[in-house]
């Protein structure tokens, strides 16, 4: 029977916000089964041994070496793991998704090619695509025969999408639509067979059509010459009366809005697993060369500034998996559970990924960010070589930068974490004003002299309060603003900051817990990372709390607020120094990241 409807999931999109995380329900890294750990591995050997070494020429704009590789990437499983079996794909999870787009990340110009095809250049036809549509392209997407792309942005519309200019109108026989326009930014564009366009019919219904690269009308423009991911194809395309049949109409007419939104989330989420493997590949690279740079007779891994970034950089990476997994591993527990069988099975699998939209939005902001860190530390240590071209952190710096700009520049990611939150708390679809009211009734009446007992209390506890906090500033916020809260971009932005940074706490803490409960004394390590976490996370917490009171209260109110916001911020610090001396340290020994 059809629903349209995913099934209730058992952790509900922002529940992070409300409820404390049951360690049964956080996806990690050391939850993958035996089957994702030997995808994984296919896609490190094909990447190590395929990509890699051609990185060079596709750098060159050699695309023949880049169409090659993504069929055979299609020939390995690697591209199709998103793609429904009734039409040639693997149709396998989340999870088995993002590990792919981690361990492809060793090079980023490949990456992207390889993220904007399986990912903005697929999807829109797996999850809105006719039955018609869906036989005629999927099964050749899948094999690696034809390439997708996807057709967004313009020039002047870049994140303002539903603003886009350019235009459809249906052909006087009524078999064709006759689109008009350019769209810029356009990944793979010089070698893409299949082009996802958006444009609005007469002017007003905003749509998205299925064009081929052999449409008459479509005319592929100049690649672009681009700070980074130069591997990769980027090129405007311009619309001149092209032809495209009316069958090729993707979705509703007026409908393509929610194409363009729902894709996004899938592109933000893939991203933040590829920013982590891009850190990790980062962080060992920068390892390596730390160990054999000598300065003042001793390898610069001596230096504690030198252990200090290294540690992290590792502690990046692990708090990024955390929240990427942690993250897919939601989504994969409610697409579980629908039949697939059931004529709306994508519909409800839509539905089931929207549920998670802020924590998409977080993921992409916070692993852009985390990566952008890494890279640049990455530059630091190599220093005067780092500045090199023929050395591998030059390239890094510059490929990661666009990661910020992608998917939704970081600012908008941030006000969509904000507004989704708002919009759902005045739905009543996320019980935030009842549980703003109980932390304001809480901490007006002073300590409650409560301690937390048992493993990582305190840490449990530096959380438990940095979610009071963000809920303590979000009322407060809201009285002031009301309705108008989101007209208010820097505070919605720090608000979105402090949001993102409890998820990332949270993320990172639940996994730590785990790992105890599982190892013991061995997550010694695990524990010295997250404790480096929550003390820098806290202090970002602390001080975007501070910048919302100043702007929403004055007085003796801003003293009130400014005095809980001290208190709830309050906790016995950690060595941080020698717990980043430890990571560093084993970091070091190994040779690479490792958590265990």
């Amino acid at each position: 029977m059809s629903t349209t409807a995913p099934p209730k999931p058992r952790i509900p999109g922002c529940g992070f916000l409300l409820q404390d995380a049951k360690l049964a329900d956080v996806f990690t890294p050391e939850d993958f089964s035996e089957q994702h750990r030997l995808i994984a591995q296919t896609a490190d050997d094909f990447c190590n041994n395929e990509i890699v070494p051609n990185a060079d020429k596709m750098e060159r704009k050699d695309f023949s070496v880049t169409r090659d590789l993504l069929k055979k990437a299609a020939d390995l499983g690697l591209a199709s793991v998103d793609i429904p079996e009734a039409y040639g794909g693997l149709e396998m999870d989340k999870v088995t998704s993002c590990l792919i787009a981690d361990r492809i990340a060793k090079y980023a110009g490949f990456a992207t090619t390889w993220g904007a095809h399986t990912g903005i250049g697929t999807l829109p036809l797996v999850f809105f695509g006719n039955e018609q549509q869906k036989q005629k392209y999927l099964p050749k997407i899948a094999a690696g025969e034809i390439v997708g792309a996807y057709a967004l942005s313009e020039a002047t519309s870049g994140s303002d999408a539903l603003n886009c200019r350019a235009r459809a109108q249906l052909s006087a026989d009524g078999k064709h639509y006759l689109l008009n326009g350019e769209k810029m930014w356009i990944t793979n564009a010089a070698f893409a067979d299949l082009f996802t366009v958006f444009a609005k019919i007469d002017g007003e219904k905003f749509t998205a059509f299925l064009v081929e690269k052999n449409f008459p009308g479509l005319t592929i423009g100049k690649e672009e010459h681009k700070l980074g991911i130069r591997g990769s194809s980027t090129c405007p395309l311009i619309l001149n009366d092209c032809q495209v049949p009316v069958e090729n109409i993707l979705g509703e007419i007026g409908r393509g809005h929610v194409i363009a939104f729902n894709i996004l989330n899938v592109g933000r989420f893939k991203l933040g697993a590829s920013a982590v493997g891009g850190s990790r590949n980062a962080l060992e690279q920068t390892i390596a060369y730390a160990k054999q740079r000598k300065a003042f007779n001793k390898p610069i891994s001596d230096f504690g500034l030198i252990r200090e970034k290294l540690a992290n950089q590792a502690v990046g990476v692990y708090v990024g998996e955390s929240i990427v997994y942690r993250t897919v591993g939601m989504m994969d527990s409610v697409l579980s559970e629908i039949d697939k069988s059931a004529p709306d099975a994508m519909t409800q699998a839509r539905k089931g990924i929207e549920e998670y939209a802020v924590e998409c939005s977080i993921v992409k902001v916070w692993a852009s960010e985390m990566l952008d860190y890494v890279v640049d530390e990455f530059v630091q240590v190599y220093a005067g070589y780092g500045f090199v071209e023929e050395y591998p952190a030059e390239r890094a710096y510059r490929d990661a930068r666009i990661n910020r700009i992608f998917e939704g520049t970081n600012e908008i990611n941030r006000m969509i974490i904000t507004g989704f939150v708002l919009k759902r708390a005045m739905s009543g679809q996320l019980a935030l004003l009842p549980a703003i009211k109980r932390v304001m009734d809480e901490v007006m009446s002073g300590p409650s002299g409560e301690e937390l007992d048992g493993p990582l209390a305190a840490e449990r506890g530096i959380v438990a309060n940095a979610k009071k906090l963000g809920l303590l500033i979000a009322g407060a916020a809201s009285q002031k603003y009301m309705q108008t809260l989101p007209d208010q971009q820097e505070i919605c932005g720090a608000l979105a900051d402090m949001i993102i940074e409890t998820y990332a706490m949270e993320s990172c803490l639940a996994r730590t817990q785990k790992l105890v409960a599982s190892r013991g004394d061995a997550a010694k390590l695990a524990i010295a990372m997250t404790q480096v976490y929550l003390t820098q996370s806290m202090e970002k917490v602390e001080a975007a709390a501070k910048k919302v009171s100043a702007a929403v209260a004055e007085g003796d109110m801003l003293r009130t607020q400014l005095a809980i916001v001290r208190r709830l911020a309050k906790f016995e610090p950690f060595n941080t120094v020698a717990l980043r001396q430890q990571i560093a340290l084993r970091m070091i020994d190994t040779g690479k990241y490792q958590v265990e």
